[in-house]
């Protein structure tokens, strides 16, 4: 952040001087000025640290020109910034050839000044300059400390902190792992098109050997994103040509800021699951303008969807929860099912799509066929997770604005099959038969209307009396009608059953030998099932 020697000497007290650039004016934007130094002596390079503006009158210069050339040589070996020499004093109109020729072969700025000089205005004038410079530097560095010290205790996740980089930046940044595939980005209003196509191939072709670096033929700014030893992915700004040092300091911290938040992450998803769920999520819910993006961002993590046949699966959970606990078993699920569809090389999006359900977006070769790519895929499931969630398919689709179709569809089974007492390996609609054509119809009022028709009094009798008959008409109807075995499933003994089917005869007032009866009050509980299904 310190001024370079061109906007020193753009300063208004050294204007009034009326300097002349006569040695390195191609140095002066790349010079920068850590402080002024007013010298009449010869032997003052000890005196110096780098980074000074020498101010003289010349008054002690010597006159043998090898005297003059050990002067420039010391005072270039410390590393000044420049000289300045007032006229008038010792010199009147130039400088004497040799100082010019030594200081232009030890690339040292030489500047007159035609006017006399005050000095000490000069000094003061740089010297604040400097300073308000690093109190700028001071409050930026204070500024993203607050910011990304607040994003840790926030917990946030990649995308807002990749968001907070974008706004604080004003470029595009992108979050890769360490086999470049893109985990999380903010392009920052960029074309996603333009940004992310072939990334693989791009990223790889940007070595970074440092910590931190700048490649100039990309325009990228590099940082490697990892703690303890173990780094895990690359965080990228696009900042174009020359980066500011508030942008380096600006990705430096969002990286610590990214470690940091992999180190506490032990029970949420992964950020390759949080990419491919933000992707899915944007394919269900059409955010993207263009589908175009879609197709683009799945590249960029490593899933080509282009010219595949694309299907919708979801893993329905078994059971319901809240808290860590039921957040662990989502990522677990999740993890699983990415990891068999790794093992089986399957192209594939794999990500949560609420508390319930995760969402696998397969992208099929022409050439593999689906049905043992699915038994496949439940096999290495279940030996994931268990049986604690059902595989359900929805229909293949050719395009990416057909897939949300798909997901739609696999869902609807996923919420009819997790109540199938069936083991099968995975399910589609077909396999539904009535219990899928219902869960279809469940915010129809009119088949709400007959459940209230037909099981209504029940229903209320439960709630008033706190009573299970609702229940034991599921297991006589569930049991074929066959008494004895609905008992036994119902842990009753038979007078006891018997007696409550009475009872739940007498409240619904209907014959339960009626084999029509019995037909109609079955459909209405399996309606009953579809209507009160989690969505």
């Amino acid at each position: 952040m310190l001024p370079t020697l061109a906007e020193v000497l753009r300063l208004p007290a050294l204007r009034r001087a009326r300097p002349r650039v006569v040695v390195g004016a191609e140095l002066l934007d790349d010079v920068a000025v850590r402080w002024v130094h007013i010298a009449e002596v010869t032997d003052l390079a000890h005196l110096l640290r780098g980074g000074e503006l020498v101010l003289s009158t010349g008054i002690a210069l010597p006159d043998d020109p090898e005297a003059l050339r050990r002067y420039i040589d010391d005072l270039a070996a410390v590393g000044v910034s420049g000289i300045a020499v007032e006229l008038g004093r010792k010199y009147h109109a130039e400088l004497p050839p040799a100082f010019l020729d030594a200081a232009r072969d030890a690339g040292v700025p030489v500047v007159l000044l035609d006017r006399e000089a005050r000095f000490v205005e000069i000094t003061e004038a740089v010297h604040i300059r400097v300073v308000n410079e690093q109190l700028e530097e001071l409050r930026e560095s204070e500024k993203l400390h607050s910011v990304f010290t607040q994003l840790s205790v926030e917990g946030a996740d990649a995308g807002r902190i990749l968001h907070e980089v974008a706004q604080l930046s004003g470029c595009p940044v992108v979050l890769e792992n360490l086999t470049h595939q893109v985990l999380a980005c903010d392009l920052n209003g960029e074309d996603p098109g333009t940004l992310l196509t072939s990334w693989e191939s791009r990223s790889r072709a940007v070595r970074s050997g440092s910590r931190t670096v700048h490649v100039p033929a990309t325009g990228w700014l590099v940082t490697t994103v990892g703690a303890r030893g173990q780094d895990w992915g690359r965080l990228i700004l696009v900042a174009g040509a020359g980066p500011t040092p508030r942008q380096s300091m600006l990705i430096e911290r969002a990286a610590t800021t990214l470690a940091l938040g992999r180190l506490l992450e032990r029970q949420e998803e992964s950020l390759e699951r949080q990419t491919h769920r933000t992707i899915i999520a944007g394919i269900i819910d059409r955010a993207y303008s263009d589908p175009e993006e879609a197709l683009v961002r799945a590249r960029a993590v490593g899933v080509p969807l282009n010219g595949r046949e694309l299907v919708g699966v979801v893993l329905r959970l078994r059971e319901s929860g809240t808290g860590l606990a039921a957040q662990a078993r989502l990522s677990d699920t999740a993890e699983g099912a990415a990891r068999a569809c790794r093992e089986l090389r399957l192209p594939a999006l794999v990500g949560s799509l609420d508390d319930l359900r995760v969402g696998i977006l397969l992208a099929l070769p022409g050439r593999q066929r689906l049905d043992p790519t699915l038994y496949m895929l439940s096999e290495r499931v279940r030996g994931a997770i268990g049986d604690a969630a059902v595989l359900a398919v929805g229909s293949s689709v050719d395009g990416i604005r057909e897939v949300r179709r798909s997901f739609l569809e696999a869902r609807q089974v996923g919420d009819v099959a997790v109540r199938q007492s069936d083991d099968r390996p995975f399910y589609r609609l077909p396999d539904l038969h009535l219990r899928g054509l219902l869960h279809l119809f469940r915010d129809d009022e009119r088949l709400q209307t007959y459940v209230e028709r037909e099981l209504g009094p029940l229903l209320d009798h439960d709630a008033r009396h706190g009573s299970d008959l609702t229940d034991m008409l599921r297991h006589y109807l569930g049991a074929g009608r066959n008494k004895a075995l609905a008992a036994n499933r119902a842990h009753l003994s038979r007078p006891a059953f018997y007696d409550r089917l009475r009872r739940v005869s007498h409240v619904l007032e209907a014959n339960l030998d009626s084999v029509e009866t019995c037909v109609s009050l079955h459909v209405a509980l399996l309606s009953l099932d579809s209507v009160r299904d989690e969505r």
